[in-house]
């Protein structure tokens, strides 16, 4: 999957960057090379092996050290929300970014 440069504008417009030819032609190889090694990683067969929760259980016996499920704070919502700029029914409003 190799993105165009025509993508890379658009990927730059909808997260309001502004980027010199030389920016974006530079950003384009990086992704271009991202999403190669993403390709690679996908063609592996991984089929009979088991995930890992950490990267540690490959090569030690790792436990867990896994605590309650409690709640341990108070509901501070409103004073949270005092300082957004647009509140409604306890939801962040923000603008709309994609047409």
């Amino acid at each position: 999957m190799a993105l165009t440069p025509q993508d890379v504008s658009r990927i730059a417009n909808l997260a309001r960057l502004e980027l010199q030819e030389a920016e974006s032609a530079a950003l384009l190889g990086q992704l271009n090379g991202f999403f190669s090694i993403v390709e690679q990683m996908s063609a592996v067969d991984t089929s009979g092996v088991e995930p890992l929760y950490t990267p540690l259980s490959a090569v030690q016996e790792v436990s867990l050290r896994l605590r309650e499920d409690l709640v341990t704070e108070s509901n501070q919502r409103e004073l949270n929300q005092r300082s957004a700029p647009a509140v409604e029914d306890g939801l962040f409003l923000v603008p709309k970014v994609i047409e």
